[in-house]
């Protein structure tokens, strides 16, 4: 008779071990999540966490897996590509001119001091030079996913600090893609001399994003142009994947790396109309594989040497905190971000990140690091970027502490260069139209000339070109898609009009605006009778088509007979009541 452990371990050996890892990072995160979401902690930590109990605890006998096994880390590689290519979206050259100042003066302030300072003190412990550099920019690095998440949490987006810390988050996303490109020349492993092999690599990269620019410009422009006209939501989605997918294969394939193929693919569509809508389709599959991949940064954590080095992990924790916060919050003020927001933001900047670990597995192809020092690195890394939220909460309280104390100035008005300027993501008490038909357009002139700020939803891409030609807020994207409606602003906006007959495109979107803002207005439009009844139990101001085309109908026909004895406003009255 079959044991209980022959008759699972049989079991299991007949499922794939890829469905078996993703079957088992999913329930653990969700069942972790569910409890760190009661104590208001970040997801990310659950993910960690969900890593780190299915890596120490046994769990992945499940899957027939090993902690070092190629499906654990390709499964973390390809959350880092989505990473990458939602952050290439994300980076507006536009944005870029208001964020210079800070990511580059600020940028390059904090990598240079929190790198410099970590590698001279990796070069005085006996680390060789190229160790001490990698380990330098690895440490200098910090986790932009954990950053901005934080500061969507707290609603704290568009705060002076959140733009301070998105201007150092993408200089060091774009230096930590150049150094991929650097460290087989530091690393000695291509013919000539170091200076020569850099120059080389800096000419690849070069030429790779101006072809893909140039690929982006005459090709996959084109092609989505001719996608988008489908009005396919699925072939939309998968030539985006296509996309992020091929140029990510395509800088990998000509020794770059993956990641800088996945920025360039994003940086490709970064400025075209479709931006908008590659962002709110590409959101949750990203979500998901950076879910992933901080499972699989758990999964490579020790217990046992935490338990044996714990205190040399909680020094090692504290000083990456307090060093990397206080160079940060320096070079911020340096730049002449106010106090409250500098402390904000670093704050958010203090951990090491996602590619701190990345850095440190590519350098690892080249000159293994010991075991413990990559130990050391992982787990100070994970504790780091798991007290980040907590430290961003506390900010304001500290901020307020500190100018009472008199350290802090109290606070004075914001340069600029930090506030938002007034475009999609920044517009405020504005009206969302959905829908750019004869209704939508007329709505849309109706509102403008009352002077009231409007946003366009369109998945036409010859009007929202022309939309955008003309200076309209206007956003390529589905109203059914929450992503789409959150980019939209629809928590900040007074009213939201769909101007379509499309009553079932119309029921699905109406709860998510309800979930984000309860006290906006909501029209719609409907043709029959049922349809009122639908939206009118949603809570929603409907136009009937049927019975304004009646009404105008009506009116005109008892007028045209020009009768002293009838009044025709009164006949429509009385008519529609019967009705």
């Amino acid at each position: 008779m079959l044991s209980i452990g022959s008759f699972l371990a049989s079991s299991v050996a007949n499922i794939s071990p890829l469905f078996a890892l993703l079957t088992l990072v999913l329930v653990v995160a969700v069942l972790v999540s569910l409890v760190l979401v009661k104590f208001k902690q970040s997801l990310l930590l659950g993910y960690l966490l969900s890593g780190i109990l299915i890596g120490n605890f046994g769990l992945l006998w499940f899957t027939g897996l090993d902690k070092g096994d190629p499906v654990i880390l390709n499964f973390a590689e390809i959350g880092v590509v989505l990473l990458m290519f939602t952050l290439g979206i994300e980076f507006s050259l536009s944005e870029f001119k208001h964020l210079w100042r800070v990511a580059l003066i600020g940028g390059g302030l904090q990598m240079t001091l929190t790198g410099g300072m970590v590698g001279l003190i990796a070069t005085a412990m006996g680390f060789p030079v190229a160790d001490s550099i990698v380990l330098g920019v690895a440490v200098a690095l910090s986790s932009t996913a954990v950053a901005m998440k934080s500061f969507q949490d707290l609603g704290q987006q568009n705060n002076p600090g959140g733009r301070a810390s998105l201007g150092i988050a993408l200089f060091q996303d774009i230096l930590v893609i150049v150094f991929f490109l650097v460290m087989p020349a530091l690393y000695g492993q291509g013919e000539g001399s170091v200076a020569s092999q850099v120059g080389i690599a800096m000419v690849k990269g070069g030429l790779f994003l101006a072809g893909a620019w140039l690929l982006g410009r005459y090709g996959l422009t084109p092609l989505l142009h001719a996608v988008a006209r489908t009005r396919s939501r699925e072939l939309f989605t998968l030539t985006v994947i296509g996309l992020c997918a091929g140029v990510a294969f395509a800088g990998g394939a000509l020794d770059l790396s993956l990641a800088l193929g996945a920025f360039a693919a994003g940086l490709v569509v970064s400025e075209s109309i479709y931006s908008h809508r590659i962002l709110s389709d590409i959101l949750p599959f990203k979500d998901l594989f950076l879910a992933i991949f901080f499972i699989s940064v758990g999964l490579l954590i020790d217990l046992s040497m935490v338990a044996s080095d714990g205190v040399r992990i909680l020094i090692g924790s504290a000083l990456i905190l307090l060093i990397k916060g206080g160079i940060a919050f320096a070079v911020f003020k340096w730049v002449k971000v106010p106090g409250r927001p500098s402390i904000l933001a670093a704050a958010s900047l203090a951990s090491t990140g996602e590619f701190s670990i990345v850095l440190i597995g590519k350098a690892g192809g080249y000159r293994p690091f010991d075991q413990s020092v990559e130990q050391m690195l992982l787990i100070c890394t994970a504790v780091t970027m798991a007290i980040v939220p907590t430290l961003m909460r506390n900010a304001g309280w500290f901020s307020k502490w500190l100018e009472r104390k008199g350290v802090l100035k109290m606070h004075k008005l914001i340069p600029e260069s930090m506030t938002p300027t007034k475009v999609i993501k920044e517009i405020t008490d504005h009206a969302i139209i959905c829908g750019y038909g004869p209704v939508g357009r007329s709505l849309n002139e109706a509102l403008k000339r009352c002077g009231v700020d409007t946003l366009v939803m369109e998945q036409n891409s010859e009007t929202v070109r022309s939309l955008k030609r003309e200076g309209q807020p206007v956003l390529f994207a589905d109203a059914t898609h929450a992503e789409a409606l959150d980019l939209a602003g629809i928590e900040r906006a007074r009213l939201v009009a769909f101007t379509f007959p499309a009553v079932n495109s119309t029921c699905v979107a109406v709860p998510l605006v309800r979930e984000r803002n309860s006290g906006i207005y909501i029209f719609g439009r409907a043709k029959y009778p049922g349809e009122v009844t639908r939206l009118r139990e949603l809570g929603v101001q409907v136009i009937h088509d049927e019975r304004e085309s009646a009404v105008a109908m009506v009116k005109a026909a008892v007028s045209s007979y020009q009768r002293a004895d009838i009044d025709p406003e009164e006949v429509v009255s009385d008519t529609m009541e019967e009705r």
